[in-house]
């Protein structure tokens, strides 16, 4: 919606005759969903007796998070602590105005007429905790596990809670992996979540989880914390896919080279790249990403990836001049161009240049050589390749620690046998056995057309958009319930589909990263797996209880995430149809973090935007982005053959109710949820109750021998097959009066 202004707002008026916000003139902030004058917190740290100056401003931390830090000066003689203050100034401020850093200074930076230099205040370097230092060696490995894995800016405590510091799901998984390697345990992101600090997780260790025996040191270090790296497998002739690859392979197979699984990313860059030295970045990034220059063949029946070698295929790159009214038309196009998976690598990027000193470039990937975690290693490598080959260079980035097609082989060996019950995907798939029992053939959804008998992939979006406000409030939900963004909105979505009639059972796909080793982080390739993640709204939970059940569920789930849908879709085993996708119909998607951006030398910045190719993999898909700065945002990928357009935006606009109502008001029972905005509530409460009519003043009789006169020939009443016109109906009833009145005497 609009901005609504406060008095001491900055702004100015644009060329264009817009306001453009600039800030507060009383610096007013604005810390997770709260808004702060910095003067107030200054002035309870004043009136501390050991302290004779205070400044208060934000900080963004490695994560991006606004936090709020504190410089001060002690008085004269005196020595305090960061953590003293912090705990004294809770005492007088809410936890939202406390600061999360302190750091002391001889004295203030100033500028030459005497007002604080704000700029001048060096960086916080004291960690807002009061936490213990490790006592035993495992706390001693574990606190350097959780350093390293959230790449924290200082030593972390045993105290330390890692959801706090900017940990979540992926990173979890990656720690628990850390710790495997460097313990011989194994966890779950269930035990991180349970056990969030390195001392409450060394007591886990200790007391309940058995420890496996260690592979034996080679001699290069692999003990040593940080330093383990995935080892290369002997690859054999025929190269296997991946199960997140297999299973898209035999869905493009049976889908004939259509689009639904291309990933079209677009930026408009200015001024324009120069498109030689375009062709040539590219080239060298096809050469560092093997499934970037990957076909996929067929031995024996079975697919194989054959990996091309550097040089042998030229990259599709191609420099298209184009027109500014021509280019929407164009892009569309490009975006829709079918993979020949067995004849082509999967990558295509085109440069339109309309002629007016700026250009677009779309990148056009198949999913199977890609997921969004691969997005930013892509766009960073090729802005690297780029500066080298705009300088006359090479690009010179140190070498990937593994291969995807390594990644798949080791994803073979390490899950074994599926039909023996004590590998480890064995172990994976009785869980999901029992977790998805009985599971909904389909979600009742509220469909504005029958289901087709085939499912089509015809597909449109509506735009989400919730504000940074709404997601600081799905944040401090989060945190207060020690789950994650992502289950909070997962339950919403939950909330508004049980409410709008799809029943107490809702299962949700969601992808997961697939990523468990920092090893693969810097990776282009397609490692999501999709998990179903079951939510029960029976009996009328309010959202808080709601959120505690989605939160248990998706941990177990999380703790077997490495089965692969394909194979739960085996185990399980549900009654297929192809009208729709099996176990589930509805998919979330939540990323983290900025979008991708395209930073090409002698460009500005760009962000890369997904092109929409009017296609649909589920019923609906939910596509969000949750980040501090812009807030909930995306898209809703709705199916055509079986929602309007204003179905899908009226599931937004609930979805957003729900969240609202629900982080207002936590407890709130799920049948009190507002789900109707004023129009509907007035429509359902007023229009459609308004069932007054004028009756006068005669009896039935004379009514029914008014409808009798007027419309003699229509049906009165229907009994099974037989129908009765009102003129026969009154004929019988007058014969039947006749009778009483002649034989009986009434």
């Amino acid at each position: 919606g609009t901005r609504l202004y406060r008095t001491g707002d900055l702004a100015h008026w644009t060329p264009h005759g817009t306001i453009h916000y600039t800030g507060r003139t009383d610096t007013q902030t604005k810390i997770r969903g709260f808004r702060i004058e910095p003067a107030e917190v200054e002035t309870a740290l004043l009136e501390h007796a050991e302290i004779a100056q205070a400044a208060v401003h934000t900080h963004r931390d490695r994560h991006g998070t606004a936090r709020l830090a504190a410089w001060v000066v002690p008085a004269p003689g005196c020595d305090p602590t960061p953590q003293d203050l912090r705990g004294w100034a809770r005492t007088r401020l809410p936890e939202h105005m406390v600061p999360s850093y302190v750091t002391v200074l001889d004295r203030l930076p100033l500028t030459a007429n005497g007002k604080l230099d704000r700029a001048a205040l060096p960086e916080p370097t004291t960690a807002a905790t009061e936490g213990r230092a490790p006592r035993t060696e495992l706390e001693t490995t574990l606190t350097t596990l959780f350093t390293t894995t959230l790449d924290a800016a200082h030593p972390l405590t045993i105290d330390d809670n890692f959801f706090d510091h900017g940990g979540h799901s992926l990173l979890a998984a990656r720690l628990t992996n850390h710790i495997h390697t460097h313990t011989g345990t194994h966890l779950t992101i269930r035990d991180i979540f349970l056990n969030p600090t390195p001392a409450t997780l060394a007591h886990h260790l200790t007391h309940t989880t058995p420890r496996t025996p260690q592979a034996p040191d080679d001699g290069a270090g692999a003990g040593a914390v940080g330093a383990e790296k995935l080892r290369r497998p002997e690859r054999p002739e025929q190269l296997p896919l991946s199960f997140a690859q297999q299973r898209l392979w035999l869905l493009a197979s049976m889908e004939e080279l259509g689009t639904a699984y291309n990933v079209p990313m677009t930026a408009r860059l200015e001024p324009a790249p120069d498109a030689a030295v375009l062709r040539a970045a590219v080239a060298d990034v096809v050469a560092r990403h093997e499934p970037l220059r990957t076909v996929y063949a067929t031995h024996e029946g079975e697919p194989v990836q054959r990996v091309l070698p550097p040089g042998e295929r030229e990259p599709f790159v191609e420099h298209r001049r184009t027109t500014a009214e021509k280019l929407p038309e164009e892009l569309a196009e490009a975006s829709r161009h079918a993979f020949d998976l067995a004849a082509e690598p999967q990558l295509r990027v085109t440069l339109f240049d309309a002629g007016d000193g700026s250009a677009t470039l779309l990148v056009l990937l198949h999913h199977i050589a890609t997921d969004g975690q691969s997005l930013a290693p892509l766009f960073d490598d090729l802005a690297t390749a780029y500066a080298a080959r705009a300088a006359g260079g090479q690009p010179e980035w140190p070498p990937l620690p593994t291969a995807y097609a390594d990644h798949a082989l080791r994803q073979r060996a390490e899950l074994g046998d599926p039909a023996a019950p004590e590998s480890a995907l064995g172990r994976h798939l009785a869980y999901w056995r029992e977790a998805l029992a009985e599971l909904p053939e389909e979600l009742p959804l509220p469909l504005d057309r029958p289901r087709p008998s085939v499912a089509g992939n015809r597909g449109a979006t509506v735009p989400v958009a919730f504000g940074p406000e709404l997601y600081a409030r799905i944040d401090r939900l989060a945190r207060a319930e020690r789950s994650t963004p992502f289950m909070v909105v997962q339950a919403a979505l939950a909330t508004a589909l049980h409410r709008l009639g799809a029943g107490d059972d809702i299962p949700l796909g969601v992808p997961v990263a697939g990523r468990s080793s920092a090893d693969l982080a810097p990776l282009v390739g397609f490692f999501v797996n999709t998990l179903v993640l079951r939510t029960d709204t029976a009996g009328n939970p309010s959202f808080r209880e709601l959120l505690r059940r989605v939160r248990a569920a998706d941990l177990d789930a999380f703790a077997h995430q490495e089965a692969p849908f394909d194979q739960v879709l085996e185990a399980v085993s549900p009654r297929r149809s192809p009208a729709r996708h099996p176990l589930f119909q509805v998919c979330l998607a939540l990323e983290g973090g900025p979008e991708p951006t395209v930073r090409l030398a002698g460009s500005a910045p760009a962000p890369a935007s997904v092109v929409d190719t009017g296609g649909a993999k589920f019923d609906l898909e939910f596509l969000l982005r949750g980040e501090p700065a812009s807030g909930l945002t995306g898209a809703l990928l709705y199916n055509r053959d079986l929602f309007d357009a204003a179905t899908a935006e009226r599931m937004v606009a609930v979805v957003g109710r729900v969240l609202d109502h629900a982080l207002r008001e936590p407890d709130t029972a799920l049948s009190a949820i507002e789900v109707l905005d004023g129009v509907e509530r007035g429509l359902v409460v007023d229009a459609w109750n308004d069932t007054v009519v004028p009756i006068g003043e005669e009896t039935l009789n004379t009514l029914f021998e008014h409808q009798a006169r007027v419309r003699p020939d229509r049906t009165a009443v229907i009994h099974e097959d037989h129908r009765t016109t009102y003129r026969e109906l009154n004929e019988a009833a007058n014969r039947l009066t006749h009778h009483l009145t002649t034989c009986a005497g009434i």
